[in-house]
């Protein structure tokens, strides 16, 4: 059973192909496979499914850590849409591909570099949390974004200690994923991630989008660069907060899985 592992500005996947698998995926199974010392390690797993729909190159399925499947990540998607194009699926350079929270329309600009086209955000209003201010954005997984007065403020936030408080609110019934920012200039703030499902991450494509988002809402600048602890990634962000991310994405190794592992993630509900 062949896999390959891929990273993004430190927050990786594993990519496996579905008519590879040997049994499906469940929640137990991915924990396994994400356990850093007796499975592959990984921030969670990716499933390339083929697909006849015309226009689409794939359907892709995307996995936390904790075996909760994912609407969409923008970090998952750059590995899987450049993965696509190395592994010989499509030689276009714009194609679609599918997940649970709809169409991603990407286009490829290097080897390691594409531009997705994330579609259109929706804006779920303001409120108030745990001290904070917030705005809560919908860029195909829930985004709680807040901001802070400035960089020293930010680094100071004991995040996994607020994270999961906020994650868990019980105003939002599907938990949520958690950005906390301050502006650096009109067109550029820095970020921290709280991913539901995950922890605090290195980076995150929809975590960036979502600062983003709620930055340009606020009278900020786009395209917006959003520095991560991993590295930078840009969001641009229309006026009808249709949203675009260009990031980088790359293989770190592949492997086959032994027949010991296989059998224990067979064994496994």
């Amino acid at each position: 059973m062949r896999f390959e592992k891929w990273q993004t500005l430190g927050n990786d996947y594993v990519i496996v192909e579905h008519a590879a698998l040997p049994f499906e995926l469940t929640g137990a199974r991915v924990q396994a496979l994400c356990a850093a010392h007796t499975g592959i390690g990984a921030d969670g797993v990716l499933e390339l499914s083929r697909t006849d729909e015309p226009g689409f190159v794939a359907s892709l399925r995307i996995f936390n850590p904790d075996g909760s499947e994912a609407e969409l990540s923008g970090n998952g998607a750059r590995e899987a849409i450049v993965y696509l194009r190395r592994a010989g699926w499509t030689d276009q350079r714009q194609f679609s591909i599918r997940t649970v929270a709809g169409e991603l329309r990407p286009t490829i600009l290097s080897d390691t570099t594409c531009r997705v086209d994330m579609g259109r955000a929706r804006d779920e209003g303001a409120g108030e949390i745990a001290g904070f201010r917030y705005q809560q954005l919908n860029v195909g997984n829930p985004q709680c974004s807040i901001r802070v007065a400035s960089e020293s403020e930010l680094a100071a936030i004991v995040l996994d200690g607020i994270g999961p408080v906020i994650e868990h609110d019980a105003r939002f019934p599907n938990r949520t994923n958690v950005s906390f920012w301050a502006e650096l200039a009109p067109n550029r703030i820095r970020a921290r991630i709280w991913e539901r499902g995950v922890g605090e991450t290195a980076s995150s494509g929809t975590g960036a989008c979502g600062a983003a988002i709620a930055h340009v809402l606020r009278g900020g600048d786009s395209p917006v660069t959003v520095v991560l602890d991993g590295g930078e990634l840009e969001v641009d962000v229309g006026d009808d907060l249709h949203v675009d991310l260009t990031g980088w994405a790359e293989p770190v190794y592949a492997g086959e899985m032994s027949p010991e592992l296989l059998a224990r993630l067979a064994s496994l509900p």
